[in-house]
C-alpha cells in the first residue's frame, strides 16, 4: 500500500480587505472616499444691471443694438449677420432720423466697404437701404467729401475680379447720380472707361441678357446726363468739394464745359454699341418669336448710340467748342464729326429697316417699328452728314409713313410704342422740311394730317404745336410768297381755335382746369398771340387770323335767343392764360361784334375776377385806339358794363 500524503497545512495569515456581505435589494452605502460634489448658493439680487445703465437714454434698434454695435456687425465674417446688421441700421435711422444727421460720415465711411462685398443679398440690402433711407434722408446734405468716399469704393468694385460685384457696382454708381446729377459730370470720363472695358467683353462677361440689359440700361441713364449737362451745371452747384476728409484722394476734372476727354470715351463706345447691335439684329430676325430681354437689350442699344450722337452733334454745335476736342475732329464742309464714328453709323444705317414690319405678326411688327423709330431718331441728328441717297430715301419714306399711320389711327403701334421716341421725331420735322428737297410736300401733307387728328391732350399734341412754333419762329416764314407753305400755315392756323374747344369739352361748365390741360391751352394761346403780333398787315394770314373770330365766340360765351349763356373754356382757364387770350384780340384788324358779345357776356359773369375784367377794359381800349374798334361798339360795351354794376357820378363801386 502507497502512503497517503497528510494535508498541507496553510499558515494564518492577517486579513487586508474583509469581505461584507450584501443583502440583496438594499442600496450600497457611498465610498469612504467619495467627493461631495454639491454646491449650495443664495441668489444675488441687483438694483439694475450696469450694461443696461449704460444704454438707458441711447438710440437702438428693435433687437436693442446701438449703432456703433450695428456698424461693427457688419463687417463680421458671417454674410446672415451682415445683412441683419444692415437692416438693423435701416430700423435704427427710421427710428431715430437724427441719429443718421450726427453720425453721417461714420455710416457712409463702414457702409460704403459693402459695396463689394462677396454675398450678393448682401449688396442688395446695402443697395436698398442706400435707395430708400439713406440718401432721400441727407439729399441737402450730402458733401462733396462724402460722394468722393463712396466713389473711391464703387470704382474699386467695377474692377472686382468677380463679374457680380463689377456689374453691381455700375448699378451703385447710377444710384449715386441718380440721387445727385452732378456729380456724374465729375467722375464722367473714369465710369465711361469702364463701361467701355466690359462692353468690349460683353462675350465673356454679358452672355446672360439680363445682366447685358442691367449695363445698358445704366448706361442710358449716364449718357442722358451728359445731354442734359447744361441745365444740370446751370441749376446746381458744385457738389464736390476739393478737400479729401480721408486716404484717399480724388482727382477733380480741370473742364467740365468742353469735356474733351469724355467725348474721346464716347467714340470709343459707339463702335462697341453699333456692333452690340449689328449682332442683336442678326440674331433677332431669326428667332420666330422676340423674346423680351433681348428686344430690351436691343432697344437700349439703340438709345445709347442716340445720347452718345446727340451728345457729339452738340458739343460740334456750340459756339465756342473745346479747341483740345475740335483738334481730333476731321472736317466735313463746313462741318465737323469723327470719322471713326461715321463709319460705324454707315454701318448702322446699311441695316434700315430692321425686320419687316408690314408683314410681321402684329406684336413683333410693332417691335421692329419701335427699332426703326429709334435709328430714324439718330439719323435725324446727323442729317447735315448723311451723303448717303438711298438711306436718305429710305428714312424720309419712313417718316412719312409713321406720320400718314398715326393720323389715319389704324396702326397699333401707336398703343404701345415710347412716346419718348415719337414726340422726339416729331419735334425734329423743321430740320428735315428744310432738307426734305423734293420730299417736302409730301411730308408737309403727312404732317398737317396727323396734327389734325392726334389727340388733343397727348404730349404728341404738344410736340406737333412746337413743332409749328419752330417753323414759323423765322419772320420770313411770314412774309414767304411759296402758296403750297402758305397754305399749310393757314391749316395750321385754323385749327387752333378747334384744339381750344376741344380741351374745353374735357371738362364740366365752370370747373377749374386741371394743371396739365392749363399747360396745354397755354401752348396753344402762346402760339395764337405769336401768329397774331408776327402777320404782316392786309397778308393772307392775318386775313385768316381775323376769320378765327367766329370759331372764337364759343370759346368765351354764346347764348340761344332768351337762353342760358353757355359759358366756354376762357372763364375757367388759369388766369395766365386768361391774359394769352385777351391779347390776341389786340391783333384782330376788324373785331367782329359777335365777338364783341361773346366777351361781354363772360365779362358778366360772376365767377370772372375782377383784375381780369379791368384788363379786358384796357385791351379794348387800346385796340380802339388803334382803330379796331368801331365808336358804337366799344361806346355799347361801356355802357352794358355800367349799367350791370349800378355805377353813377360820384359812387365807388367794387366789381
Amino acid at each position: 500500500m502507497v502512503r497517503s500524503k497528510p494535508p498541507s497545512k496553510k499558515p494564518n495569515r492577517g486579513v487586508d480587505f474583509k469581505k461584507i456581505k450584501r443583502k440583496i435589494g438594499k442600496k450600497l452605502p457611498p465610498p469612504k472616499n467619495q467627493t461631495n460634489t454639491e454646491i449650495k448658493s443664495k441668489a444675488i439680487v441687483l438694483p439694475e444691471q450696469s450694461v443696461a445703465s449704460e444704454r438707458s437714454g441711447m438710440a437702438v434698434n428693435k433687437k436693442g443694438l446701438t449703432l456703433r454695435e450695428l456698424l461693427q456687425q457688419t463687417s463680421h465674417h458671417n454674410a446672415k449677420i451682415r445683412k441683419v446688421a444692415l437692416n438693423g441700421i435701416r430700423d435704427l435711422v427710421l427710428k431715430h432720423p437724427s441719429e443718421l444727421k450726427l453720425q453721417k460720415l461714420s455710416i457712409i465711411e463702414k457702409l460704403r466697404e459693402r459695396i463689394s462685398d462677396s454675398d450678393k443679398l448682401v449688396r442688395e440690402t446695402l443697395y436698398n437701404l442706400l435707395k430708400t433711407v439713406i440718401f432721400p434722408s441727407l439729399k441737402e446734405e450730402f458733401t462733396g467729401s462724402m460722394i468722393s468716399m463712396m466713389m473711391a469704393y464703387v470704382f474699386n468694385a467695377m474692377t472686382h475680379i468677380a463679374i457680380d460685384i463689377r456689374l453691381m457696382a455700375f448699378k451703385f454708381f447710377e444710384l449715386i447720380v441718380i440721387s445727385f446729377p452732378s456729380s456724374f459730370l465729375l467722375y464722367a470720363e473714369k465710369v465711361l472707361d469702364n463701361y467701355v472695358d466690359i462692353l468690349k467683353n460683353n462675350q465673356i462677361y454679358l452672355q446672360d441678357k439680363s445682366k447685358l440689359k442691367s449695363v445698358l440700361a445704366g448706361l442710358v441713364r449716364c449718357l442722358s446726363l451728359l445731354v442734359d449737362r447744361e441745365d444740370i451745371l446751370s441749376n446746381e452747384t458744385k457738389i464736390l468739394e476739393h478737400e479729401c476728409l480721408h486716404s484717399f484722394e480724388v482727382e477733380l476734372p480741370k473742364d467740365h464745359s468742353g469735356m474733351p476727354s469724355v467725348l474721346k470715351r464716347i467714340e470709343d463706345l459707339v463702335p462697341l454699341l453699333v456692333n452690340s447691335f449689328h449682332d442683336s439684329a442678326l440674331s433677332i430676325q431669326a428667332m420666330p418669336v422676340i423674346d423680351g430681354q433681348s428686344f430690351d437689350c436691343i432697344l437700349y442699344t439703340l438709345q445709347n448710340i442716340n445720347m452718345a450722337v446727340k451728345v457729339v452733334v452738340d458739343e460740334i454745335n456750340r459756339p465756342h467748342m473745346s479747341h483740345e476736342f475740335s483738334s481730333i475732329l476731321p472736317s466735313n464742309g463746313n462741318k465737323l464729326m469723327p470719322n471713326t464714328m461715321l463709319m460705324y453709323l454707315k454701318k448702322l444705317g446699311d441695316s434700315f429697316p430692321v425686320g419687316k414690319i408690314y408683314h410681321s405678326a402684329e406684336k413683333e411688327g410693332e417691335r421692329f417699328f419701335i427699332l426703326n423709330l429709334g435709328i430714324t431718331e439718330i439719323f435725324l441728328h446727323l442729317i447735315t452728314w448723311i451723303d448717303d441717297p438711298n438711306l436718305f430715301e429710305k428714312l424720309l419714306h419712313f417718316i412719312e409713313t409713321l406720320l400718314l399711320k398715326q393720323g389715319s389711327r389704324n396702326l397699333s403701334a401707336t398703343k404701345t410704342i415710347l412716346e419718348k421716341q415719337l414726340v422726339s421725331i416729331i419735334s425734329l420735322f423743321p430740320r428735315i422740311v428744310a432738307v426734305s428737297g423734293g420730299w417736302r410736300l409730301r411730308l408737309l401733307e403727312a404732317f398737317t394730317t396727323a396734327f389734325r387728328n392726334c389727340k388733343v391732350e397727348s404730349t404728341h399734341c404738344l410736340a406737333y404745336l412746337a413743332a409749328i412754333e419752330e417753323m414759323l419762329k423765322d419772320d420770313s416764314a411770314f412774309k414767304s410768297c411759296d402758296p403750297d407753305m402758305l397754305s399749310y400755315q393757314i391749316v395750321w392756323l385754323q385749327e387752333l381755335p378747334n384744339l381750344l374747344l376741344k380741351l374745353g369739352d374735357r371738362h364740366p361748365p365752370l370747373s377749374k382746369i386741371h394743371l396739365l390741360m392749363g399747360y396745354h391751352f397755354q401752348v396753344i394761346l402762346k402760339l395764337l398771340l405769336q401768329i397774331g403780333q408776327c402777320s404782316p398787315q392786309n397778308s393772307p394770314l392775318a386775313s385768316e387770323y381775323n376769320c378765327l373770330q367766329w370759331r372764337l365766340k364759343e370759346f368765351y360765351g354764346t347764348q340761344v335767343i332768351a337762353g342760358p349763356v353757355n359759358y366756354g373754356p376762357f372763364i375757367k382757364l388759369p388766369t395766365d392764360c386768361q391774359e394769352l387770350s385777351i391779347c390776341c384780340l389786340y391783333y384782330f384788324s376788324s373785331l367782329n361784334p359777335d365777338l364783341l358779345q361773346s366777351i361781354t357776356f363772360c365779362c358778366l359773369c360772376n365767377h370772372l375776377e375782377p383784375s381780369v375784367l379791368l384788363r379786358i377794359i384796357e385791351v379794348l381800349e387800346s385796340a380802339f385806339r388803334a382803330a379796331h374798334l368801331p365808336i358804337s361798339d366799344y361806346i355799347g360795351f361801356l355802357v352794358t358794363l355800367i349799367a350791370r354794376f349800378k355805377v353813377y357820378p360820384g359812387l365807388n363801386t367794387e366789381l
